[in-house]
């Protein structure tokens, strides 16, 4: 009797494993389950947010699109038509005139460049920064000066659009509200870790980053654009220092 009674306790001891082996296995099955479900669901919003800023995006430029077209095939048309009109005046006073309407012609077809993606896409982001650069100093905005460094491999088309107008909204915030002088950028790729290093300077107001100004100045929409390419991006400032932009995008196969 007491030899069943500890064979007893013994299968019941070992009953009683058993069943808590099998309620923590249990567990652990349903909580592997419900991590795959909650990642699933982060990974759904994630492509959900993704192709909403990127329609956004694509909006965006079909409007810089359409802009593009219409300075080139109508304002353009327009101001050439003019300027062969005046050419057949015989006035030595409208010479002035002349001029101006040739250098109005020739800053709305490098508008139209610079705000075209189809014209970004045919060449390169060194090229198009070189446009801007240009087009700041030939119109006086701000004194601007453009530096490559390094040994320049082919980027993504895509990232080299994305690049661009994310320079370009840190280029119009710089020549609008930061009352800056001089704007340099330098621009840098490293072949050994196949990085494209971008620094954008200007010696303007500055800001505050930590106040809700940031966010107004455009950094919101940098960071969205910069994330579709997984480009690390930050911007720093100083009250009556200046603004820097870092942008760092690591090519991929």
């Amino acid at each position: 009797m007491e030899q069943s009674g500890i064979e007893g306790v013994i299968f019941a001891t070992l009953g009683l494993t058993g069943l808590c082996f099998v309620i923590i296995l249990l567990i652990v099955i349903f909580q592997q389950k419900k991590n795959k479900l909650l990642i699933k669901q982060v990974e759904e919003k994630k492509n959900f947010e993704r192709e909403i800023v990127e329609s956004q995006i694509e909006i965006k430029e079909q409007t810089l699109r359409n802009i593009s077209w219409e300075l080139h095939d109508n304002i353009g048309q327009l101001l050439t038509l003019a300027k062969i009109q005046l050419q057949k005046i015989e006035h030595s006073d409208t010479r002035e005139l002349h001029d101006n309407l040739t250098r109005i012609l020739n800053e709305v077809r490098a508008l139209s460049k610079v705000t075209n993606p189809d014209y970004i896409s045919q060449i390169t982001l060194e090229d198009a920064l070189k446009l801007e650069i240009e087009r700041f100093n030939r119109l006086n905005y701000i004194e601007s000066t453009l530096e490559l460094k390094g040994n320049f491999s082919h980027i993504n088309p895509k990232a080299e659009i994305i690049i661009f107008r994310i320079l370009q909204e840190f280029f119009s915030n710089t020549i609008k509200h930061s009352k800056a002088t001089k704007l340099n950028v330098v621009v840098e790729y490293n072949n050994l870790t196949n990085e494209l290093i971008i620094e954008a300077n200007d010696n303007g107001k500055g800001f505050d980053t930590s106040t809700n100004f940031a966010m107004g100045v455009g950094l919101l929409n940098m960071k969205k654009r910069a994330s579709l390419i997984q480009a690390d991006i930050k911007l720093n400032s100083k009250i009556d220092v200046g603004t820097n932009l870092l942008i760092v995008y690591k090519q991929t196969d």
